[in-house]
């Protein structure tokens, strides 16, 4: 993966010396939220969210001020993808970067996204911010921000009950 990470340096910057490209990528790999000894992994040996995190570290290898990303979270379980929507929110912050993301992930848009655009009809019929957009005279803007999966992720989870008793296994048979 490390070779992969310091593909845009050597094109970049030929007269680099290899350890100093080296140390970069490792730094991108860490800044990625990844292990330091993923550096050294095969792409066959990392799971879908360290690739995920192997791209994002390839693309900040040349400290870009706008990253675009293609459905980030695409294949991720919810925490994984969850993680990775903190991560970025981090690095922008942290690096000032604007990120450009196309998504389809409510998730990943309320989490990290100041403005959204919204592509119907094979235009951007709105371009605001995501409060703006939700009420934006649309239908399938409407039916995106308030139809059924919508509804299901602004559902609160309900509460745990407390227990008044300590726990007790419950009885086996055999």
């Amino acid at each position: 993966m490390g070779e992969n990470v310091q593909v845009p340096l050597k094109e970049h910057y030929p007269d680099l010396p290899d350890s100093w490209r080296y140390e970069l990528a490792l730094l991108k790999v860490k800044l990625a939220g990844l292990p330091a000894d993923a550096i050294d992994k095969l792409p066959s040996q990392l799971s879908g969210g360290m690739r995920k995190r192997a791209g994002l570290a390839r693309a900040l290898a040349l400290d870009p001020p706008l990253l675009f990303l293609d459905e980030p979270t695409a294949g991720l379980d919810p925490i994984g993808a969850a993680a990775f929507d903190h991560l970025l929110l981090t690095l922008q912050r942290a690096l000032g970067l604007t990120v450009f993301l196309i998504t389809h992930d409510l998730d990943t848009l309320y989490a990290i996204c100041d403005r959204v655009a919204v592509i119907a009809d094979r235009k951007v019929v709105v371009n605001a911010p995501l409060r703006e957009v939700e009420r934006f005279d649309h239908p399938w803007v409407q039916e995106y921000f308030h139809g059924p999966r919508a509804r299901a992720r602004a559902m609160p989870v309900p509460p745990r009950r407390r227990r008044t008793e300590p726990w007790k296994p419950a009885p086996t048979t055999c």
